[in-house]
């Protein structure tokens, strides 16, 4: 039921764990250089401008521990197996590929909605790049059985992610949940469909790919 630890979600575990602990040492100060501010924000907070570096350290730090805890037992829980599926190597670039596509999109959007003179929105936490395992995990498992709470039933992993993934377009689009970066979540799986597809040659990108062996998995 539980997968093994495999050593680059190992890896990403500490990381991320030793950067909620730098958090709660060093305080607000250092958090607000790490999350993903929207371009422009300099002009209306101190200390809350853009840096490039955001896009990737957004995706280390966390908002609190519970944030922290889901993160890291849906990252162990289908990382463990995608990595085991794909070796270390190919998860780590597909983990980091969906975390930083995930901010991007978080930063055209929250850059959008503050030029808009909507809402001032950061970001930060791992869920980008988690909900590129959910996608991916159904992608490869699509017909394991999981039990997800609050569904009171198992489910295929296949329709999990189209669930989660439903919910998450219609949660954007509505503002129905404030204070939760769905663009983030949406990314992440774009990303990470993408990344598949391209892997596998697969459109929009088999009539790029040079010849060669496919990638099924």
């Amino acid at each position: 039921m539980f997968p093994p630890l495999t050593p680059a979600v190992r890896s990403l575990l500490i990381a991320n764990v030793a950067v909620f602990l730098l958090q709660n040492l060093l305080g607000n100060a250092f958090t607000d250089q790490l999350v993903l501010w929207p371009l422009g924000a300099g002009d209306v907070v101190p200390n809350g401008g853009f840096m490039p570096w955001q896009l990737l350290t957004a995706g280390f730090a966390h908002a609190g521990i519970g944030h922290l805890f889901f993160n890291m037992f849906a990252l162990w829980m289908f990382g463990s197996s995608l990595e085991m599926v794909w070796g270390r190597k190919r998860f780590l670039t597909y983990y980091f590929v969906c975390l930083l596509g995930a901010n991007m999109l978080q930063l055209l959007v929250s850059t959008w909605l503050l030029a808009q003179q909507v809402t001032l929105s950061t970001a930060l936490g791992a869920s980008g790049a988690v909900f590129g395992l959910l996608l991916a995990y159904g992608m490869i498992f699509p017909n394991n059985r999981m039990i997800v709470f609050p569904i009171p039933m198992e489910i295929r992993a296949r329709n999990l992610v189209i669930i989660y993934g439903g919910l998450e377009l219609l949660l954007a689009y509505t503002g129905w949940q404030p204070g939760v970066a769905h663009f983030v979540h949406l990314g992440g799986m774009l990303f990470g469909w993408l990344l598949i597809r391209y892997w596998r040659g697969q459109p929009p990108f088999n009539k790029r790919r040079p010849p060669g062996p496919r990638i099924v998995r």
